[in-house]
């Protein structure tokens, strides 16, 4: 014969006063790797400028 289990209720979670944990994030170092990038952008931007500007004395220059 089987043996037939009564169902249990859910157990009742215990009430804790949980604190609230501050959520403070340090973003120092990437805002330190993002100015990094922005300034190596802006360099290869002008860099870019400066060849569009000489693009025709640099082809003289070399030949092609």
């Amino acid at each position: 014969m089987s043996r037939k289990y009564k169902r249990q209720a859910p157990r009742q979670l215990s009430t804790f006063s949980v604190k609230p944990v501050e959520f403070n994030p340090d973003y120092s170092i990437i805002k330190r790797e993002l100015k990094h990038i922005a300034i190596l952008a802006g360099t290869f931007f002008a860099f870019l400028i400066v060849l569009a500007i000489f693009q025709n004395q640099l082809i003289a220059f070399f030949g092609i």
